[in-house]
């Protein structure tokens, strides 16, 4: 049994219409701090967090929704998309939920650390600065590496070409 850091995620998607039929537009957020400040691709992220021995992983999920957006989880069918292993040797499990917020409502927890390093001064920076609607191809560019697995399961649930998680 792995003892390895876990984490839980929700991402939220709306089903859009294309030429090539249903596709998801997902709300992603643009990690906060100053290592991100200045980035763009690969620097967004499904709103997610760590838990720990104990807590159910759902659970998880829906309070770190609340905690990086300041919005309540919308009602919606939960749909597991998996779990991955990121290169950091971190466990994350995601859930998708069909519904809609406004992400200009969003009011975004926040952490402490020393910054700059070794200045020995604590500032405290949103744990994501931002939020937006992705289109699947935005999404594609703007989702750390290790999650755009999640991308992938959702918009071929959304197709009905097979199941979401591996």
């Amino acid at each position: 049994m792995s003892t390895g850091k876990r984490s839980a995620g929700l991402l939220l998607f709306r089903v859009v219409d294309t030429e090539d039929g249903p596709d998801a537009e997902v709300l992603l957020g643009h990690m906060g701090g100053p290592f991100w400040a200045r980035r763009e691709a690969a620097a967004w992220s499904v709103p997610k967090g760590e838990y720990v021995s104990g807590e159910e992983p759902e659970a998880a999920a829906r309070r770190e929704f609340v905690e990086e957006l300041g919005l309540p989880v919308p009602d919606g069918v939960w749909v597991p998309l998996g779990e991955v292993r990121q290169a950091g040797g971190k466990t994350v499990s995601v859930w998708a939920v069909e519904g809609e917020v406004d992400p200009a409502l969003a009011v975004p927890g926040t952490f402490t650390m020393e910054w700059p390093r070794g200045s020995g001064v604590q500032r405290d920076f949103p744990e994501m600065d931002r939020f937006a609607w992705c289109t699947p191809a935005e999404a594609a560019e703007r989702l750390v590496v290790g999650q755009r697995v999640f991308l992938d399961r959702l918009r071929r649930h959304v197709r009905g070409e097979d199941a979401p998680s591996a």
